[in-house]
C-alpha cells in the first residue's frame, strides 16, 4: 500500500515533465534575455533531460520492485489458502462422522452390563467404535475433554459448576459430550461440568 504523501507513477510523471518545461521555459527566458552561448543552453538542455531520465529509471525500477513483491505476496497467499484447504477439507464430513461415534459410545454404555448372549455384540460395537476413532485419528481429527483436564473456554462448553472431590477447582469434573479439534481447530466444543 503507498502512503497519501506517495505520488503514483502517473502524477510523478506529470510532474517530471512540468519540471523539463519549466526547466525549458527558464532557458527560453534567459535566451531572450542575454546573449547565451548556444554550447552553454544545449548543455543545460542535456544535463535536464539526463536528470528526467535518470528519474524515470528510478520509478521504474521502483514499480518492478513494487511488483515483483505483490506477486510474491499474492503467490505466498495462495500457498496458505490451498494449504488451509487441503487441512480443512473434510471438517463438515469429520462433524457428521461425530454422531456415528457418539451414538457407537451411548451402545457401548447400553451394553455394559449385558449378559453373555450379547457379549459378542458388545464387542463388535467396541472394535467398530475403535476402527473408526483410528481413522478420524489419522486424519486429524482429535478428541477432548477428559476427566481432570484443566478447562479451557476455547475447547470446552461449560454446562454447570459442582464441588467435586479429588478434583482441583475450575478442572473438569463430569465430560457430557466429548469434542473434538481437526488440526488443531475446534469442530465441536466438549460439553463439561467444571469443578468448582
Amino acid at each position: 500500500m503507498t502512503n497519501q504523501t506517495e505520488k503514483s507513477p502517473v502524477e510523478q510523471d506529470v510532474v517530471a515533465e512540468e519540471t523539463v518545461e519549466q526547466t525549458e521555459q527558464a532557458l527560453a527566458d534567459l535566451q531572450e534575455n542575454a546573449e547565451i552561448d548556444p554550447l552553454v543552453a544545449a548543455n543545460e538542455r542535456i544535463q535536464s533531460l539526463e536528470a528526467y531520465i535518470a528519474e524515470a529509471d528510478k520509478r521504474e525500477q521502483d514499480i518492478a520492485l513494487r511488483a515483483r513483491a505483490e506477486i510474491e505476496n499474492i503467490r505466498r497467499r495462495t500457498e496458505q489458502d490451498v494449504e488451509k484447504a487441503h487441512k480443512f477439507a473434510l471438517e463438515k464430513f469429520s462433524k457428521e462422522l461425530l454422531n456415528v461415534v457418539d451414538n457407537l459410545e451411548r451402545a457401548l454404555q447400553a451394553l455394559e452390563g449385558a449378559d453373555e448372549s450379547s457379549k459378542a455384540l458388545a464387542e463388535g460395537v467396541e472394535l467398530t467404535h475403535k476402527g473408526l476413532v483410528s481413522t478420524l485419528t489419522n486424519f486429524g481429527v482429535v478428541a477432548v475433554g477428559n476427566i481432570g483436564e484443566a478447562f479451557d473456554p476455547e475447547l470446552h462448553q461449560a454446562i454447570s459448576m459442582q464441588p467435586a472431590e479429588n478434583i482441583e477447582p475450575n478442572h473438569i469434573s463430569s465430560v457430557m459430550q466429548k469434542g473434538y479439534t481437526l488440526h488443531g481447530r475446534v469442530i465441536r466444543p466438549a460439553m463439561v461440568m467444571v469443578a468448582s
